[in-house]
């Protein structure tokens, strides 16, 4: 695995070194197994030589479970300590790191359409798999999902309709071309890209349990780098600063939720 990894460092750039061992191991052998190679050393030159396979192999190892307001208590403590702040800016900018096919920025779209600040904001979504962008950009969902996003959503403080944000078609539902005006999409490597804007607000939810320890403190620092003072940094449930380096930089709300602010 070692091998693979730095061959696919040297030929495409991406470097999944200090990424969990164990996580990546069960995705690399479910991958070999799916697609039925015959050995290993086959499996390696298929990914070396087609970059369109490669493709597949970074869709199969990057983790890409998510859904709309998921967890909607943490949905409802940035509808209601997180935005009120925000509202304060003359201009909010967000980023989604880590973002998988959109859900949570199409949410928070809606959250900010809602308080009356989306005229006022654009949302960064980034992702290390351009696949996952490419439906990110349609804004097109199953729509077998709905009733749990819609029960999510109400949940998490919405008052309004939920229906009146898709329009379902067959079994799709196709989100407000409204919401994804105001983002703005791009692949984006947390090992190694750098920052690329000062933000407000910035979300990584579910992210860096995948990571190593110093990986996740790198991409941490990335963060922290790129957020304004007094800025919101938002984890997901199984994630912590408490042991970073940053840590003493700040401070978390009072809710528990996994949404700290940056006091230094």
């Amino acid at each position: 695995m070692d091998i693979l990894l730095q061959n696919v460092l040297e030929r495409y750039g991406y470097d999944f070194n200090d990424y969990s061992k164990a996580s990546l191991k069960r995705r690399i052998n479910r991958l070999y197994a799916l697609d039925k190679f015959t050995s290993f050393e086959q499996f390696r030159r298929q990914i070396q030589t087609d970059s369109t396979y490669f493709r597949r192999f970074v869709e199969e190892i990057t983790v890409n479970v998510t859904e709309m307001f998921r967890d909607p208590s943490f949905y409802k403590a940035i509808r209601e300590e997180v935005l009120p702040v925000l509202a304060t800016h003359p201009f909010i900018r967000i980023w989604h790191a880590g973002c998988s096919t959109g859900e949570e920025v199409y949410s928070m779209a809606i959250l900010l359409q809602e308080a009356g600040l989306l005229k006022k904001s654009l949302l960064y979504a980034t992702d290390i798999n351009p696949g996952v962008l490419e439906r990110l950009r349609k804004g097109i969902f199953p729509l077998r999902f709905i009733k749990q996003y819609s029960e999510n959503y109400i949940q998490s403080g919405g008052k309004q309709d939920f229906s009146q944000y898709y329009t379902a078609k067959y079994d799709w539902a196709k989100f407000d071309e409204k919401l994804a005006a105001k983002m703005v999409v791009a692949t984006h490597n947390l090992v190694s890209d750098s920052s690329f804007n000062e933000f407000q607000l910035i979300f990584c939810r579910n992210v860096l349990i995948y990571f190593d320890r110093n990986l996740q403190n790198n991409a941490l620092q990335l963060f922290d780098d790129s957020l304004d003072s007094l800025g919101f940094l938002a984890l997901g449930a199984k994630e912590n600063l408490k042991y970073a380096p940053i840590f003493r930089k700040y401070k978390q709300l009072d809710n528990k939720e996994r949404i700290w602010r940056k006091i230094a």
